[in-house]
């Protein structure tokens, strides 16, 4: 049974923090907010738990599109390749906030993503995906959770993605409702920046 747990984003509870981190050491799959929609995440290190988020997507691990969740831009050379300045300094513009950015990977990819050449980075502006993020001491992977409904593409309440989710992961966050809007996703892997989705995140920054 999966547990239900309020952490509030103005000041999350680091005692409570410390619960959520201890299931995704254990291999856990928790629900959490972000600056946009709800992710679902696990230990980026934990391969069992990897492969428990891609079967729930219904897509195989190794070609999975997964998002790496970083607390800051020191964890991106973890796993991407170099960047030039001006990507460095469009990144420093746009996080944290409601951006994903696809960068060339490295050779420090976790074995289940050495055939990808490009990654997912995301920073969200949300102090418990932060913390979560923090105090794990490395980034957790995650995937937003779309609902069945073609109409309302993601769910925002915490109640009902609990009624929903709570066979398949470990716990729910609750911080309060969620954007329904997912990121805006930005290619940087070649010479010029790609805009792949519009979300919540502003094309100013370009």
């Amino acid at each position: 049974m999966s547990e239900f747990i309020k952490i509030y984003e103005d000041k999350p509870n680091e005692a409570a923090i410390a619960k959520v981190v201890k299931v995704l050491k254990e291999g856990g799959l928790v629900i959490y907010p972000t600056d946009t929609v709800y992710g679902l995440g696990c230990d980026i290190t934990n391969t069992k738990a990897l492969e428990r988020i891609a079967k729930i997507k219904g897509v195989k691990l190794e070609k999975a599109n997964f998002s790496f969740i970083c607390y800051d831009l020191s964890n991106l050379s973890d796993y991407v390749k170099q960047v030039n300045t001006a990507t460095f300094k469009l990144l420093k513009r746009a996080l944290p906030g409601a951006y994903t950015f696809i960068l060339p990977g490295n050779n420090n990819l976790p074995k289940e993503f050495k055939k990808k050449t490009t990654v997912g980075i995301r920073i969200p502006d949300n102090n418990i995906a932060l913390e979560i993020v923090r105090q794990l001491g490395n980034p957790i992977v995650s995937t937003s959770i779309h609902d069945d409904d073609d109409v309302i593409e993601y769910t925002t309440d915490p109640e009902l993605i609990f009624e929903k989710w709570q066979n398949l992961v470990d716990m729910v966050i609750d911080g309060g409702y969620g954007a329904n809007k997912g990121s805006t996703i930005i290619d940087l892997s070649g010479d010029e920046p790609i805009v792949v989705r519009v979300g919540k995140g502003s094309l100013d920054i370009l």
